[in-house]
């Protein structure tokens, strides 16, 4: 299965900020959301940096509250690691494995067009194994 399948499934909204947002405001927009991370833009438009929960704790715990006055772009993950949508499932868990990321920017010609978590991938994994055993199943039941 491809990622390009998984967005079909979940969509494609993304929440976005930009890199001079206070964290006290990303913080506010992640529990408004609903959502792991943020993809932050620069002023064209472009993937900048990913923020996520583990970026926020990361900086309180190094400056203390007095963080949350600071802005995103200097919290944010800037080598952020992507996917292609033409990319299948399994090639991006392992990434994710192995860069320990949990979020993946999907990005078709440069351009963001949706987010994956691992939770995501594992979700479609799952349902991926469990439809296969139950056509084995019925094939073996036919049988």
């Amino acid at each position: 299965m491809l990622i390009a399948h998984v967005l079909r499934d979940k969509g494609s909204a993304v929440f976005t900020l930009m890199a001079d947002t206070t964290l006290e405001a990303a913080c506010a927009e992640l529990h408004a959301k609903k959502v792991g991370a943020l993809v932050v833009l620069d002023g064209e438009g472009n993937v900048f940096g990913v923020l996520s929960e583990r970026d926020l704790v990361r900086e309180v715990a190094r400056r203390g509250v007095g963080a949350l006055a600071q802005t995103v772009g200097g919290a944010m993950t800037r080598n952020v690691i992507t996917a292609d949508p033409d990319e299948s499932i399994d090639d991006c868990l392992a990434r994710m494995t192995d860069r320990r990321v949990r979020h993946l920017p999907v990005l078709q010609d440069g351009r963001l067009i949706g987010i994956i978590s691992i939770g995501d991938l594992v979700k479609h994994r799952i349902a991926s194994v469990e439809a296969e055993a139950a056509a084995m199943q019925a094939y073996i039941s036919a049988h």
